[in-house]
């Protein structure tokens, strides 16, 4: 499924969303690579999409979602190349062809089933890779928290193993960022993770003392590690105005999830991407209480969306978008899921369909008000 498709394919009587408009006509396919997007009359031997929409191939910046399939349940461990091809399945069929494994580098002994498995993970995606079984194109992103000990030199390690295009610098102790009470701490992680009161206690504690003695110079050293790499650099969480000068001391690119809408404008006037969560659109809000992706995209503080843990709500988001926000047109709201995460991440070679761009393409039809993959091509190979 990694091939590169080689013949003339040619995709006809579709809704061709462009960067900037939509038009009807056909896009022509010649080894993987877009030729053309013209109208009037069709080529022979054209596929006929039958009015559906044409969309570039989504591009996901931040799932764990490949987690939940190594992880099913508290305690419970699947075969982790298994857990990576299954992951692939469902992100592909959701039309994302471009998909950057969010993978924690948490080193943190004391937190069961809380500290990652980047390296295991990553072993396992190079070996669904070189099996030649992967559908859609997997980039690497290490969410790397701040507050522990060994979190440099385990990042840097990997760096070294593998190639890695995306690092977020993130901090969950206990009164920071998005757990701005302890409580709301033990809550989520205890339902998340179905650890005791007792192993929480302990990681209450180890937390708040690592990120009193540890944040910081971690910060600094995973800063330091990024930008001779050219690893494109993600804040997490920001909150308040000190967050977001740290992120533009820091030369970040991306905000992920900012909490406020004060740290969404702040960065968004900086010039840092703001990202937020599709299911966070799609619900209406977001389930912890934190800043509405709908609002900052009425403010024009709305960058990027991700599916985050819902690999359905990327493509469900920028049609959903337009009903919420009828100024924002479809073009705009779907460069909201393709061509601005692209460029956010220096992918220039694709997030749109134009000439000379990669030929990752998705059929959708709508079921009522609910958009639908129903094809789905990458490099002008079919995947889903």
């Amino acid at each position: 499924m990694s091939e590169t498709g080689t013949g003339e394919q040619i995709f006809a009587n579709a809704r061709i969303v462009l960067a900037d408009r939509i038009l009807e006509g056909h896009v022509q396919v010649v080894g993987g690579t877009i030729r053309s997007v013209d109208t009037g009359a069709v080529p022979a031997g054209a596929v006929d999409l039958e009015g559906d929409y044409l969309l570039p191939g989504l591009v996901e910046l931040h799932t764990d979602h490949v987690e939940g399939h190594l992880a099913p349940r508290p305690r419970v461990r699947w075969n982790p190349v298994s857990a990576v091809v299954a992951h692939d399945a469902q992100i592909a069929a959701s039309g994302i062809t471009t998909v950057f494994d969010s993978l924690r580098v948490w080193p943190d002994k004391k937190a069961v089933g809380m500290d990652g498995d980047a390296p295991l993970l990553l072993e396992a995606l190079a070996t669904a890779r070189a099996a030649g079984v992967l559908r859609a194109d997997h980039l690497v992103h290490l969410r790397c928290e701040v507050a522990t000990d060994t979190v440099v030199e385990d990042a840097a390690a990997i760096v070294a193993a593998h190639k890695v295009q995306l690092i977020s610098l993130m901090d969950h102790t206990p009164g920071q960022r998005q757990f701005a009470s302890t409580e709301h701490f033990r809550s989520y992680y205890k339902k998340k993770s179905g650890i005791t009161d007792e192993e929480l206690d302990v990681i209450v504690a180890t937390r708040m003392d690592y990120h009193t003695r540890l944040a910081r110079p971690n910060r600094q050293g995973l800063v330091a590690l990024a930008h001779p790499n050219g690893i494109v650099l993600a804040s997490h969480d920001d909150a308040t105005p000190e967050h977001v000068a740290e992120a533009i001391g820091d030369g970040i690119a991306i905000a992920e999830f900012p909490t406020t809408v004060e740290a969404a404008r702040l960065s968004h006037e900086a010039g840092i991407r703001v990202l937020m969560g599709a299911p966070n659109l799609v619900r209406g809000g977001s389930h912890t209480g934190n800043a509405s992706a709908e609002d900052l995209a009425r403010q024009g503080l709305l960058d990027i969306l991700s599916s985050d843990y819902v690999p359905a709500s990327l493509l469900w988001a920028p049609f959903d978008l337009t009903r919420r926000v009828p100024t924002i047109s479809l073009p705009e709201a779907v460069r909201l899921v393709t061509k601005n995460p692209a460029e956010a991440a220096s992918l220039s070679d694709r997030g749109e369909i134009a000439p000379g761009k990669r030929s990752d393409l998705v059929r959708v039809a709508m079921a009522g008000d609910i958009p639908v993959a129903r094809a789905v091509w990458r490099e002008g190979q079919r995947v889903a």
